[in-house]
């Protein structure tokens, strides 16, 4: 990611942070089913609870962007919960249209294809990060 690439995730956060959480879970998490309804049975807890993580985890990544040193630890950690959850490489690529599909819809008119590929390599360095640490060379994707 480039420093303004990172500005503009930044700035696009502030704005889209303004939606209640409990909405923004909702259309990911909808999209994200009806995309693959197969995961659904992967989330046994609360979805508002869920909802609440996911935002949050956004939040803490976006405000560390520029530090990603401070979160690969925790971006580890939780790839290998993830990966216990059942969670495939595959299910990497499906999460990122999720996510790029909601930031669009949440962001409307502010939502533009040099913010969605700032987004997109954001979201690609993540994955890619938690693919690394999850996963062995040898497991097939989904």
């Amino acid at each position: 990611m480039t420093d303004k690439q990172i500005v503009l995730i930044k700035n696009s956060w502030r704005i889209f942070r303004a939606i209640a959480p409990e909405l923004i879970g909702e259309v990911f998490y909808s999209r994200l089913f009806l995309m693959m309804p197969s995961l659904k049975p992967m989330f046994s807890s609360s979805m508002d609870t869920q909802y609440k993580k996911l935002v949050d985890m956004l939040s803490f990544i976006v405000a560390r962007l520029d530090k990603m040193d401070e979160v690969s630890k925790t971006i580890k950690e939780m790839a290998i919960r993830h990966e216990q959850y059942g969670v495939k490489p595959g299910h990497y690529k499906l999460v990122g249209s999720a996510l790029m599909w909601t930031l669009e819809k949440g962001l409307g008119k502010d939502w533009n294809n040099e913010l969605k590929d700032a987004w997109t390599a954001c979201y690609n360095v993540l994955a890619d990060t938690m693919i690394a640490a999850a996963y062995t060379k040898d497991e097939n994707p989904v």
